[in-house]
């Protein structure tokens, strides 16, 4: 039998292997032994150099064609068999889109956030911009432009983390004031807005202080701005935060940057106002400071204190998240428990 056809029966054989093949495992087992090192297609060309040299470059390509036709034999088998495992798995694995899907886990702001976003919310409502400033801060805005020189007693009410002489972590969100005072155009309306976010102060952490804590701070000014529109404020935001059975009080007090200033009590959460020992038999606990911004601010930011004038108010979300849940230990709050947390998910309430 000549090279040739010795060529021919073995695609001939071969094809039909290749098309009843249903294993690829088998199927690479085939390709291995018949197009590999030691396969009758590598032996016949091997054996080509026995021809006469005339017949060689027929036989040759005879052989190659023959190769190719195996090979493409063998890719198209192991496509059609990868295709008909893939729909296999496919169809053992198709999922029912009526089944309800699997409930995840599903975050919550934290209780200090919502109260955050709560107040912001309100004077959204009420027309206030909101303005955040940066946490690194100048002295000359922290201190200085709020009525409070370096050579001032006050200062020792706030201990302060100084980062170089004149730099330092805010102490209070009031520098959002004097800023907002420098560039606000009163010839385009009237000043309004909170500045919330973190402040820090020299502190040692107990169950009610810390070295890092919230503040939100607020700042109205226009014309013929009164202490009856901060009372009023003030009472319109702690019936949103604590509902509208508790009342409020102004104490007056003392604060560099407000003349008059004012403490702000609400109607105490344990006893409604009867007195008890959470707030010393007084009927009242204190949430907040607040005045009327002093002439002095508003002439360090350019502002003419003889036309305009208004109040500004600041206010802890620590403390009236400890207030509104009871919690007594502000800790808490920053510990991450989320056994703790859960308590103020408003979505189981």
């Amino acid at each position: 039998m000549s090279l040739r056809e010795d060529l021919t029966n073995i695609r001939t054989e071969n094809l039909k292997v290749i098309e009843t093949t249903g294993d690829l495992k088998k199927l690479n087992d085939i390709r291995v032994n018949l197009l590999g090192k030691k396969g009758p297609i590598t032996t016949a060309l091997r054996s080509i150099k026995d021809l006469p040299v005339e017949e060689r470059p027929e036989v040759g390509s005879y052989a190659n064609e023959i190769r190719d036709d195996l090979t493409q034999a063998i890719a198209n088998q192991k496509e059609k068999l990868e295709t008909a495992e893939m729909n296999e798995r496919l169809a053992k694995e198709s999922i029912d889109v009526t089944l309800p899907g699997t409930e995840l886990p599903q975050g919550q702001p934290h209780v200090i956030q919502q109260i955050i976003d709560q107040i912001v919310d309100l004077f959204l409502g009420m027309g206030y911009e909101v303005l955040t400033g940066p946490e690194v801060e100048e002295e000359k805005y922290n201190f200085e432009m709020m009525n409070l020189p370096k050579d001032h007693p006050a200062r020792d009410m706030q201990d302060t983390f100084y980062l170089t002489s004149d730099i330092l972590m805010r102490t209070q969100t009031s520098p959002m004031q004097a800023r907002t005072l420098e560039k606000h155009d009163f010839s385009q309306g009237p000043l309004k807005m909170i500045s919330p976010g973190i402040v820090y102060r020299r502190d040692t952490d107990d169950p009610t202080h810390s070295h890092q804590f919230h503040q939100v701070e607020g700042l109205v000014i226009d014309e013929h701005i009164t202490m009856a529109d901060l009372k009023g404020t003030l009472i319109t935001m702690t019936h949103e935060i604590f509902g509208d059975k508790f009342d409020i009080r102004l104490r007056p007090s003392y604060f560099p940057f407000t003349e008059p200033s004012v403490e702000v009590d609400v109607t105490c959460f344990n006893c409604m106002g009867k007195g008890c020992d959470v707030c010393k038999h007084t009927g009242w606990i204190e949430v907040l400071g607040a005045g009327m911004v002093h002439p002095n601010v508003l002439k360090m930011a350019g502002v003419d204190p003889d036309v305009y004038g208004g109040f500004a108010f600041g206010l802890g979300p620590d403390r009236f998240a400890m207030l509104q849940y009871g919690v007594t230990d502000i800790r808490d709050f920053y510990l991450n428990d989320v056994r703790f947390l859960n308590q103020f998910d408003k979505r189981s309430n």
